[in-house]
This record gives structure tokens, sequence and C-alpha cells, in this order.
């Protein structure tokens, strides 16, 4: 709860501090780095501070957090809270960390607005920050327990089974615990966090969905090789997996976590996706054919071509298992040689979609809000729309609409 004097302040400052958030965060990430780089070592991803998405979404959280706090002040944004605690305990942040990034982005944003920053401005966010700090501590420390993690000690070794090319740039890994031990609790659309040792010695983490039912014996992820760009790198963590992993090798994956999770209501679902996006969708399907699932179901997929579409088989296979289940896919080229297949962008219209459908989203930010658009225009929703984003939730970051 916002005092009422601390939400006056921050009401009116929130323009030039909200203004100013993504230079403050380059401050806070830049001068934190240079004096604690430990951090750097398989916490944060060092593509996403090359390319400012970390500080996009970090802006992004604190504001929209900010204004949440002004729009309810007796409530908190719990919704936001889970989606940002499910990234931090699949990543092990522990509580202790929070006063490192308080003493930092404090810093920052006295450095970027200098004399603005009064003790009572100062004395506002900071209220604001640690009801932030405090409501995701509580919540992550809630998800630690659930999964029988150790924060101090999240990691466990897994043994790659299998490799499987699914396309040209995309493999799966079947992967079980190298000490024979039980699997961790699991939900159909969740993710694991894989670290990964890299050449310069430095361990860089990444979040991969598991694409196989979650009840299996053995656990799959789907990894698509990012591929180098002239503005953007090769993708460090994909690219090292695809060069260097087998059959035999041991991979370092932390529990199963994320909040994006397909219930277990009788209400027809849609599952649409694009690209690499189909991962936690195939394995919703896992898991809805292996449970023997009555429930109406449409699966929704774009992509370059049927030779891009990783798990193209497996969606086809169990689609076929459920009893009242279709798909239907859509691609920008080659979509004559896939049978009924669609040509060009996904288009909803025409598709006759339940208003009472639970829907699941992922893909690219730009395909999961002009197919979220055509949804609301279509009747559907929009609480009954989730979506998963693959790193920094930039979509949060700038809001939904």
């Amino acid at each position: 709860m916002l005092s009422p004097e601390s939400a006056a302040i921050v009401r009116a400052t929130l323009p030039a501090v909200g203004g100013a958030l993504d230079e403050i965060t380059a401050r806070f990430y830049g001068t934190m780095f240079a004096e604690q780089p430990e951090l750097l070592d398989g916490l944060f991803n060092r593509g996403n501070q090359a390319n400012g998405e970390q500080r996009k979404a970090l802006a992004g959280s604190i504001a929209a957090f900010a204004q949440a706090l002004l729009a309810a002040p007796d409530t908190r944004p719990d919704a936001m809270l889970a989606r940002i605690a499910h990234k931090h305990a699949a990543l092990g942040v522990t509580a202790d960390q929070y006063t490192i990034v308080h003493k930092y982005l404090f810093g920052a944003i006295g450095d970027v607005l200098g004399e603005a920053v009064t003790p009572e401005v100062s004395g506002a966010w900071d209220e604001v920050y640690w009801l932030m700090a405090g409501a995701l501590i509580a919540q992550e420390a809630r998800l630690y327990q659930k999964a029988q993690v150790d924060p101090c000690d999240p990691w466990r070794q897994w043994t790659v089974v299998e490799r499987r090319e699914e396309t040209h740039d995309v493999a799966s890994f079947l992967l079980r615990p190298a000490d024979d031990g039980p699997l961790p609790a699991a939900r159909a659309g969740q993710y694991v966090s894989v670290r990964v040792r890299m050449p310069d010695g430095v361990r860089q983490t990444r979040q991969y969905s598991l694409s196989g039912a979650p009840g299996d014996r053995l656990r799959r992820i789907t990894v698509k090789r990012v591929a180098g760009l002239a503005d953007a790198p090769e993708g460090e963590v994909s690219g090292r997996l695809h060069r260097t992993v087998r059959a035999g090798d041991e991979l370092t994956l932390s529990a199963p976590f994320g909040d994006v999770v397909l219930d277990d209501a009788g209400t027809p679902l849609v599952l649409v996706s694009a690209g690499i996006g189909c991962t936690p969708m195939v394995g919703m399907l896992e898991h809805l054919a292996a449970t023997g699932s009555t429930r109406p179901v449409r699966v929704l997929h774009a992509d370059r071509s049927p030779a891009d579409h990783a798990l193209r088989a497996d969606t086809r296979r169990l689609v076929d298992r459920l009893p009242d289940a279709r798909a239907d896919f859509w691609y920008e080229h080659d979509a004559r040689t896939e049978p009924g297949a669609r040509p060009g962008l996904m288009d909803l219209g025409g598709l006759g979609l339940p208003a009472d459908a639970d829907v699941y989203l992922c893909g690219s930010l730009p395909f999961m809000r002009a197919v979220r658009a055509q949804l609301l225009r279509a009747g559907v929703a929009a609480r009954r729309i989730r979506y998963e984003v693959f790193g920094p939730d930039l979509w949060l970051a700038h809001g939904e609409d």
C-alpha cells in the first residue's frame, strides 16, 4: 500500500522520472556491472544488455508498477509481478540482490535527475521500489518453496538422451536427470533455464519452453539457433547448444517455472503461435493428449514455410489424437506443399473462433500484437488472452495496447 504522501509525490514526478528511465537504467546497468562484474556470470543476459532490451524491460516494469499503484493505491498488480517473479526464480535470483539493485538504481536516479531528487522525492520512489521488491521477494520465496528449490543452489545436471534435428536451425534435446532422481513437477506451458559456460568462461542463461508432456519420464526442450544479422550477433547460448551438444552430454537446468500455464477448464482452447513460439503449444498438446482431454482445441500457427515449421509432424500427430481438435497453418512461402495450409500471414477472419475460448499466444511481439487485435475484434475478451514472451517482456514495458 502506497502512502498518500508518497502517492502525491510519485504522481507529480512520474512524468520526469518516466521520461528519464531509459537513461537511468542505462547508467544503472553500466555502473553496476563495472563494480559487480560477477552479476554477468549466469544472471544477466549479455545479448539483452547489448541490444538494450533488458534496460527497456526494467524501465517499463518500474513505470507500470508505479502507474498501477497510483491507479489503485490499496492493491498491487500481482499478475505483472507474477510474470517477473517466475523469470527471477528461473534464474535463481535471491533476496539480497534486491539490495544491490537498489543501491545502483537510486544512485543512477540521483546522477541523472540531479537536484530534482529531493529527500522527499527519493523517499517516495524508495517506497515504490521496496513495495515492488518486497512483493517479488515474497512471490519468489513461495515459488522456490513449491518447487523444492534452494535459491542459493537452484541448478541440476541433466543428461542429453537424444538430439533431434527438427529443421535446419531448430533442434530438440531430450533430457533426463543425471542423478536418475525424480523429475521436478512441471505444468504445460512452463519453461526451464539452461545455463551454459561460454568460451570466455562466463556462464550465460536462457529460458526454453518444455515442448513435451510434463508427466513424461524425459523432458524435451526445442531450441532455435538465433542467426547473426547485420545489426545483431548470433545468439550466444543457442549457437553453442547447436554446435556442441550431443547425446551423452550434460546440461545445467533450473526447475520449471512460468505463469502462462494450461488450466484444466473444459472451455474451448485456442493455441496461437508463430515460428519457434510453437514450443509451449506443443507441450500443451502433449499434455492434453496424454490426459485424454476432450476439450475443443484449435491450433493456429504461422511460419515462413513448411520446412521452417518446427514440430510440425508432432502437432499433426497430437491433433489427430484429440477427439475435438483442428489445426490451421499459414506459410509465407511454399504453402501449396502442405495440405490444407493457407498462404501469407495469419488471418483469423472467417474461422469462427468461440468467444468463450481461452487463448494462448506465443511468437514475436509484432505477431502477438496483430493477432490479439484480431481476437478482440472477433469478440474474444481480453482477459481470456494470455501470452508468453521469450526474453525480457517488452510487451509489459510498453503496455498491451
